[in-house]
């Protein structure tokens, strides 16, 4: 990273993405989950905890596990970085200057993404740092989901948080659980500072960090200070050394060169998630050897937001089916509820909630479903499978429930949004 951060094979998701972050929100679980028990009769005394670097010694071995299976499948890594010099031709660069260059029928670029800076902002690359510092290395958030993410477990091991956001939270989510989810967060002490933008960041000789920011509404100019400032403002795909100018990506991961391909973030439009990127790899591969014609299926992939109350959800959000069928066409079934392990520990469950986003008309075929509460990834994954055969209301309603569970609720839905 820009400030020196290293890490080894597996690329994002293993080093500074999905892995480190899951591990993190679940420490901060465990941390609720001690108060929780202690409403159940356990007596446990506080202790600190090594979670850094246990955490770290996880990663160091999938790295390494990695670099076992591209051994066994007798696959050659290089550790340099390439650029394209024709069609049929890499060119690499190792750390010492030492070049190389390779020739192949196909050539697969799967480079990723970076956090971005806001490079507008005075000393935001100076004194703030990214995803990939924190993630690996533990050292205000400004706001998209991974954010919110960083700022739950954050809050969650007992760190002051703010996190600032110019317009809304977890844009391209459905808003409504954005808003249940950002609520839930400010409820347990996570300060948020809504409709503004950072105007310039500054070193104090104290060694805190002076962030100027600006209120939206008003365009007066606030001060606060930080021990330290997280960028987390999208992703960029990290494309600037590899000479792909006259390069453009068309569908199915297919370029404007016929014998070029391009999976993953690197690919504008693709959804920046780990699993999409890896089966879009392996479909290409098959094809690429003739053993199939199957295409990657883009749509309906599930995701989660691990917040300190989960979000997960699969399809359209309420205001992305509206626009696709009209608000008239669109039914909503949806409920609040009470997570079971909830009640003994007395824990606000005001922001759990449930809503299935179905077409009106025929068998309703569901469109989106989304859910915040416990588990929400395990829910969605499951509920995930139905999206790729037609789920319909009807299915959800015949389905009998697994008590006592939250996924059961989804299966209880009766009560549409239009009936008020």
């Amino acid at each position: 990273s820009l400030k020196g951060t290293k890490w080894g094979l597996g690329g994002t998701c293993v080093n500074v993405g999905c892995v480190p972050k899951k591990l993190m929100h679940q420490a901060a679980l465990l941390g609720t989950a001690l108060r929780d028990a202690r409403k159940y009769g356990w007596q446990i005394p506080e202790s600190q905890t090594a979670m850094a670097e246990a955490v770290q010694n996880h990663m160091k071995s999938l790295n390494w596990g990695h670099r076992v299976q591209l051994q066994d499948k007798k696959v050659k890594y290089l550790n340099m970085k390439g650029s394209l010099v024709d069609e049929h031709t890499v060119r690499a660069v190792d750390a010492k200057g030492k070049e190389m260059k390779m020739s192949a029928r196909n050539i697969v670029f799967a480079a990723g993404g970076r956090p971005k800076y806001p490079t507008h902002v005075p000393g935001a690359e100076e004194f703030g740092i990214t995803s990939d510092d924190l993630l690996f290395s533990f050292t205000v958030c400004v706001c998209k989901d991974v954010a919110l993410e960083c700022a739950g477990f954050l809050a969650g091991i007992g760190l002051d948080t703010t996190v600032m956001v110019r317009r809304i939270a977890l844009r391209g989510f459905d808003q409504q659980m954005s808003g249940l989810v950002t609520v839930y967060m400010e409820a347990h002490g996570i300060k948020f500072s809504w409709k503004c933008t950072p105007k310039r960041v500054k070193k104090l000789p104290s060694g805190l960090l002076q962030v100027t920011w600006m209120d939206l509404n008003t365009t007066e100019e606030h001060q606060d200070t930080f021990n330290s400032v997280l960028w987390a403002v999208g992703r960029a795909p990290e494309t600037k050394t590899l000479n792909l100018e006259k390069i453009i990506v068309a569908a199915d991961e297919a370029t404007s060169v016929p014998n070029i391909f391009a999976i993953g973030d690197i690919a504008e439009g693709r959804p920046e998630l780990t699993p999409t990127a890896i089966k879009a790899g392996r479909l290409l591969a098959r094809r690429l050897v003739g053993r199939s014609t199957e295409l990657m299926n883009y749509e309906n992939v599930a995701t989660t937001v691990f917040t300190p109350l989960e979000y997960g959800c699969v399809g359209l959000s309420e205001e992305e089916a509206e626009r696709r069928h009209g608000k008239d066409q669109i039914e909503v079934y949806h409920a609040f509820y009470k997570p079971l392990e909830f009640t003994v520990a007395e824990r606000d469950a005001t922001q759990c909630y449930i809503k299935v986003v179905c077409l009106q008309e025929g068998e309703q075929r569901v469109l989106g479903l989304h859910f915040t509460g416990p588990n929400a990834g395990e829910v969605t994954q499951g509920f995930s499978l139905g999206f790729q055969c037609g789920l319909t209301y009807e299915h959800l309603r015949n389905t009998v429930r697994t008590h006592p569970t939250c996924a059961e609720e989804l299966v209880k839905l009766n009560i549409t949004k239009r009936s008020g």
